[in-house]
């Protein structure tokens, strides 16, 4: 049963407790709001200002869990807060570890400050959760996909677009990586497991990847520079670094070029296009 009061009094003590800096938004010169404001909150969790106005007082209609973890996520709360909320809502608290989609808050943190530089949050099998704008413009819109196109690894073997975005001549290394890393999820995480799923598809699906699979690669890993093809600017030679949340088994993927390199230069102009891009798009209704 949902805790009302519960739910309003834990929404509004977190909303303001933040800052818009601890969100990724910017900072208004005549701000005078203690934590965000109520649309503010709205805006990062991607629902109406009028509805999540209504949960703090009170009123309005159940939410659904879907609603309650995007308001969880938007709030940067911690999986013990994400729990908590999800209790006063009326629903049973969602899985923890690899199954689960809600970023930790620390990564989100960093993730946020990477305005002017492409980065990703993926999970284990290659799901991408978030991108940064500059993200976007780099590799298009990659959280767009469902069901198992949403893993690269699937991508991989069955959709010439994604094969598309990195250089001919590195693609056999990549189907290497892919199918070895693959392999690993499915040792770790078991026969019942969404990697082991993946895994029957492609069985299914692909017979490059089935001639990749019974090599039975263990480790193979991208080498340090990618190479990516970009429709506008051309080849970029970027370096990849990733940072682990183990809690969750979410990586942070952050993309450099070397200053003074083309490729430097090509990820600046790169920039100017995405924030076009983005300023041009149509704004969605609420």
């Amino acid at each position: 049963m949902i805790d009302r009061a519960g739910l309003a009094e834990f929404l509004r003590r977190r909303r303001e407790s933040l800052q818009p800096e601890d969100v990724g938004l910017p900072r208004g010169q005549r701000r005078r709001t203690a934590g965000l404001r109520r649309e503010e909150v709205a805006a990062i969790c991607h629902i109406s200002a009028d509805y999540y106005s209504r949960l703090e007082r009170e009123r309005g209609p159940h939410p659904s869990e879907q609603m309650i973890g995007s308001i969880a996520q938007g709030l940067h709360l911690s999986l013990d807060e994400r729990d908590h909320l999800f209790g006063l809502a009326g629903h049973n608290p969602p899985a923890r570890g690899p199954a689960s989609e809600h970023i930790g808050p620390g990564l989100l943190r960093i993730f946020d400050r990477l305005g002017d530089t492409p980065a990703e949050i993926v999970t284990e099998l290659g799901e991408t959760l978030r991108q940064t704008t500059l993200g976007v413009a780099l590799t298009g819109d990659l959280t767009r996909h469902t069901g198992p196109a949403r893993s690269i690894c699937y991508r991989w073997f069955t959709d010439p677009a994604t094969r598309a975005l990195y250089h001919p001549d590195d693609h056999p290394r990549h189907a290497r990586v892919f199918a070895s890393g693959l392999r690993r999820m499915v040792t770790l995480r078991g026969p019942d497991s969404r990697a082991a799923y993946l895994k029957k598809l492609l069985d299914e699906r692909s017979e490059e990847f089935r001639a990749v699979w019974n090599e039975h690669e263990i480790g193979v890993r991208h080498h340090e520079t990618k190479r990516l093809v970009h429709p506008e600017v051309g080849v970029l030679e970027l370096s990849c670094q990733s940072l682990l949340d183990p809690d969750q088994s979410h990586y942070l993927m952050v993309y450099t070029a070397i200053p003074g390199t083309e490729s430097h230069e090509k990820l600046k102009l790169l920039s100017v296009i995405g924030t076009q891009q983005v300023a041009s798009a149509p704004m969605a209704s609420g």
